[in-house]
């Protein structure tokens, strides 16, 4: 597989939200503000790729050799919570601001299933270190467009007439649901 297909199949054909359905809760939490859903965004994109590295290469140098393979969940959960550790350091210092906009959902990055998700799949797919890190970028981007256009959405009908019935979740759920569908379209599969 090219590393171009890898990118276009991640971000547009399996969209690691709207079409895996992977990392739902930030991707519900924090797209209220294009600004907060962008840093959210950045920051996954930031952890996801350096996870995949690392739990990469812990898998392949350490796990296999070792015949630990059945402690790969718990050793890449323990990498994502170091790396989302450094990112909280690094935001809470750099832009403080972002650091209190993503409150609760920044530590939340360690549990998102979409970074322990890809990290699995990269080895799942036998995907060499550079092929794994353009599956991570990839995947991060797509993650990134999702959070990003889903954030535009709710600001847009922040300022429109929704019934009072539909107002808050019902209507961001919809939304989630229609954007989802949009995303299916790119893979063709039919209705």
């Amino acid at each position: 597989m090219t590393y171009l297909m890898i990118f276009i199949s991640a971000i547009f054909v399996n969209n690691i939200v709207l079409s895996q359905f992977l990392g739902i809760c930030p991707f519900l939490g924090v797209s209220k503000k294009i600004t907060t859903a962008l840093g959210m965004g950045c920051a996954v994109m930031f952890v996801m790729t350096l996870a995949t590295i690392v739990t990469h290469l812990v898998y392949y140098q350490l796990l296999l050799p070792l015949n630990l393979v059945y402690m790969q969940t718990v050793v890449f959960i323990l990498v994502i919570a170091a790396l989302v550790q450094m990112v909280e350091i690094m935001l809470k210092k750099t832009a403080p601001a972002l650091y209190q906009a993503l409150g609760i959902f920044l530590p939340l990055i360690t549990t998102n299933c979409a970074v322990l998700g890809v990290a699995i799949l990269s080895i799942q797919k036998s995907y060499g270190l550079f092929s794994s890190v353009c599956f991570s970028l990839a995947n991060a981007m797509g993650f990134t467009l999702a959070i990003v256009l889903f954030a535009s959405i709710r600001e847009r009908l922040d300022r429109a007439e929704v019934p009072e019935a539909l107002k808050g979740a019902p209507i961001a759920l919809i939304t989630a649901g229609l954007l989802s569908m949009a995303f299916m379209g790119f893979s063709g599969v039919g209705m």
